[in-house]
């Protein structure tokens, strides 16, 4: 577990809203040639590390890279920057959040996220008015009141902005941030990995790390010796949910597909057998890399499974109970 919370917190603290993962996909691919797999890129900017074993079949697992995050739209005549949302995350979500804009020419500016009408002093309960692209703006860290003056900063539309993430580990082993969808999800594979060195899986197992889960094109090509692709990504805690924030919770449907019925009745076997704790969900407003390739034409069997997670796509929320229990089921799966 201190090896996985060393390398969740290396890849937060790499930006990638998605389009914008190519730095954190290089690291990655280091990162497994350091453990000894071989990796490849696709086309698309996707990375693929494998684990070669004995047999000709491989298993898949993804995990992807990109998290929400902003793009800029326009610059207001008074220095702010409007923004359109990369990914589904509500607009208030990241009300009075720090963030960090990327210009093209590598210059980095800091900010926050705020409403056009924020103070109460000024406009009264005006301020509490919903919020949307009509009136949230990054305020910018710089002299800049003018659309002018941030053009000269080197800000232009299209700029990538990511938010900060405020990560915390509590004494009760708790992990709040942004984003556990999905760097919890990226450490498990290197996790895996490391655990693999000691204890080989006999198949050959296929890492992969896309690009664009959050925009809903994640996984569009999957090695040609694949039969089974598992998915690793949150699942959503709440109302009518049975995910839990001490346990895995494997997928049965997402608001695209159902899952492979054997498939999920055999991880939850998996758990049975081993006393994983483990629930079985529905999940309403939600896809993942598994469902994604489904929906493109892929043909595998498939699942997606992860940690329960409070708050989803705001200020993230989970256990180390369940980020324990994810990691041993995919590690006795792949046994």
């Amino acid at each position: 577990m201190t090896y996985f919370k060393e390398t969740f917190m290396k890849y937060l603290d790499i930006p990638s809203p998605s389009s914008f993962t190519k730095e954190a996909i290089m690291v990655a691919k280091k990162d497994f040639e350091d453990l000894g797999l071989q990796t490849s890129m696709t086309k698309k900017g996707a990375l693929i590390a494998t684990f070669e074993g004995d047999s000709d079949a491989a298993i898949a697992i993804t995990a992807h890279m990109d998290t929400l995050g902003a793009m800029v739209k326009s610059i207001t005549n008074d220095g702010k920057l409007t923004y359109h949302r990369i990914g589904g995350g509500s607009w208030s979500a990241v009300e009075g959040e720090n963030c960090q804009v990327f210009t093209r020419s590598g210059k980095v500016y800091r900010g926050s996220i705020i409403p056009t009408i924020a103070s109460t002093h000024i406009h009264g309960m005006t301020a509490h008015q919903q919020r949307d692209q009509r009136n949230m703006a990054v305020r910018l860290d710089e002299i800049a009141t003018s659309r002018a003056d941030v053009q000269a900063l080197g800000i232009q539309v299209g700029d990538i902005i990511a938010m900060d993430t405020r990560t915390e580990f509590t004494e009760t082993d708790f992990i709040k941030t942004r984003y556990i969808d999905n760097k919890a999800a990226v450490a498990m594979t290197f996790v895996l990995a490391k655990m693999f060195k000691e204890t080989p899986p006999k198949q050959t197992v296929h890492f992969i790390i896309s690009n664009y889960e959050e925009c809903g094109h994640g996984l569009s090509v999957l090695p040609e010796n694949t039969e089974e692709l598992i998915a690793i990504d949150i699942a959503p805690v709440g109302f009518e949910q049975t995910s839990s924030e001490f346990a895995v919770s494997i997928a049965a449907k997402d608001n695209r597909t159902p899952y492979d019925y054997e498939f999920v009745t055999r991880l939850a076997d998996i758990c049975e057998a081993h006393q994983i704790p483990y629930n079985i969900d529905v999940f309403n407003h939600y896809s993942s890399d598994a469902s994604q390739h489904i929906m493109a034409g892929g043909d595998v069997r498939f699942a997606c499974l992860g940690p329960g997670v409070e708050g989803t796509h705001h200020y993230e929320r989970t256990h180390m109970k369940a980020i324990d229990a994810t990691i041993e089921l995919l590690y006795r799966y792949c046994l």
